[in-house]
């Protein structure tokens, strides 16, 4: 099993979630136009429970695997990394299956009387065998991050988006002569049938390092036996496992529920408003299936940024490295800054030909376009939180997170149910908190390791986007394709990010010394 540098883990996490986020697009693009608005509405009121769900099941599950296996991998204990994938394993299978029987059993009341849409049920009941899915995968994908292996999860990422791309559109085509609610929950099925083949990926991965290691594997497993027949090992693993997981699952519990409670309170509050049902869910539809999607095209950076912070900062924390941990946080914000700024331009410019090019919708472009220029307090957050979760300090990124959802939610409901705000009011309070988390967690990181960002860099970035800004908006009204609105938005957007390259590294943002470390094409500049 190859294990890679941080940089380099990065970015094989980071082209992966690329990818995904690109084909990603493509049910973004194509559902609304099989079941329209209030079909994504549907989809959406049910994916908020899907992810709460989750959570309980895994929650911070992963990052302690990860976090201790890197630990055992530091000390030369491959064999009690094995032990700890094992013992993950058992815990959280036999939680999944329990909450999928009992979401089972409750998918009635819960549609009836908790989601403001009775038409939700059969999303719902779609979603429950995912439940083990994930949970298995999300044990694997822990594992190989431990042994700091990302190409893994990379691979098991795309093919479960491709896989999803092709089954959800294809099950939503053929289900939605039924109507709406079955529309929607083909749509679920699909993205069921893409995690269960993104499972298979990791399974085959793990099963073929296995086979690579014959002598390895008979150690281990003589280890293994012993460790098996020894249950304090086994209790001291779950409970060491528990005490990692328990707050991160708690910040994340804050998130998901925060995410359902946002979906509930929208639909009311655009209700108390005079909306009605139908247009109110056609609205949050097109606010989370089309409009928060794209603003998080740049989340695959942040996410992978994450995810690989996670264990080299869980080392070098080991060691009391503190340079390290100094110099991996620069390298993380930088790049999640740098990457995510010329999305954010390219939003608040081309707001409008985007939604229409994307969505064939120009009404929904004005929420892009108040919410762009708040996406790089988005694209620094989730870095932030993981250096929070990887120095041992989860309790204070669930008081951040819990903070700023209270915030939300308060807005939402004051903002939304006001005829003048309406669905508006959500785009705001979704503004603020991303603000307010994201200081709160670089507030904490600051005092907890004396950790001060860049301001010039800061200084510099901003200098580029508005450079970029300009340049985009002299390329669109003056490059000669006024007739093409497809090929006048990419020219202008193609000019937009060239002139933002070019800027960069004459500014040093970026370097070719930068460029090396990426996989494949890194030989090519370091020739």
């Amino acid at each position: 099993m190859n294990k890679q540098s941080f940089i380099k883990g990065t970015m094989i996490l980071l082209t992966a979630g690329i990818i995904n986020r690109l084909l990603g697009f493509i049910p973004r693009i194509a559902l609304p136009r099989i079941i329209g608005p209030e079909g994504v509405g549907i989809y959406q009121l049910g994916y908020p429970f899907f992810i709460v769900l989750v959570t309980i099941i895994t929650g911070g599950v992963p990052l302690a695997i990860a976090k201790m296996v890197a630990e055992a991998e530091g000390a030369g204990k491959s064999d009690y990394s094995k032990h700890i994938l094992r013992t993950s394993l058992a815990l959280t299978v036999i939680v999944g299956t329990l909450f999928m029987f009992i979401s089972l059993l409750l998918a009635p009341w819960v549609t009836s009387v908790i989601l403001p849409d009775e038409r939700v049920y059969q999303t719902f009941v779609s979603m429950t065998p995912m439940m083990i899915i994930v949970a298995v995968s999300a044990v694997y994908r822990g594992y190989f991050q431990g042994k700091q292996n990302m190409i893994p999860s990379a691979a098991s990422s795309i093919i479960e988006t491709i896989a999803r791309i092709v089954c959800m559109l294809w099950f939503a085509y053929i289900l939605m002569p039924k109507g709406l609610a079955y529309g929607a929950a083909g749509a679920m099925l699909g993205t069921a049938v893409g995690e269960l083949l993104g499972m298979f990926v990791l399974l085959w991965q793990y099963a073929r390092d296995e086979r690579r290691r014959p002598n390895a594997v008979q150690n281990s497993n003589t280890d293994e036996q012993h460790h098996l027949h020894t249950p304090p090992q086994n209790r001291n693993i779950l409970k060491r496992m528990l005490g990692i997981a328990i707050p991160v699952t708690g910040g994340k519990m804050v998130g998901s529920i925060s995410y359902l409670m946002e979906s509930i309170i929208t639909a009311r509050s655009l209700a108390l408003a005079g909306i009605a049902t139908s247009v109110a869910t056609a609205q949050y539809g097109a606010l989370q299936g089309m409009v928060i999607p794209l603003l998080l095209l740049p989340g695959a950076i942040t996410m992978s940024l994450a995810v690989a912070l996670v264990p080299s900062l869980s080392e070098a924390a080991a060691r009391k490295d503190r340079a390290t941990i100094h110099k991996r946080m620069n390298q993380a914000l930088r790049l999640a800054l740098v990457t995510g700024a010329p999305f954010a331009v390219i939003m608040y410019i081309l707001a409008e030909p985007l939604c229409l090019l994307l969505y064939d919708n120009a009404e929904i472009s004005i929420m892009l376009k108040i919410m762009a220029p708040f996406a790089l307090f988005l694209y620094v957050q989730a870095p932030l939180q993981a250096a929070l979760q990887a120095l041992d300090r989860p309790g204070r990124a669930l008081m951040n997170t819990l903070i700023g959802a209270l915030i939300k939610l308060g807005l939402i409901l004051y903002l939304s149910s006001n005829p003048e705000f309406g669905i508006k009011g959500a785009v705001i309070a979704i503004i603020v908190n991303s603000i307010a988390v994201t200081v709160l967690h670089g507030y904490s990181v600051s005092r907890l390791i004396g950790f001060r960002f860049k301001l010039l860099d800061i200084i510099k970035t901003a200098i580029v986007m508005l450079i970029m800004g300009a340049g985009i908006l002299f390329g669109y009204r003056h490059l000669p394709f006024t007739g093409l609105p497809w090929l006048q938005f990419f020219s202008a957007a193609a000019a937009g990010v060239i002139l933002y390259l070019i800027v960069v590294f004459m500014m040093k943002l970026v370097t070719f010394r930068d460029l090396v470390r990426i996989p494949v094409i890194g030989k090519w500049f370091n020739r």
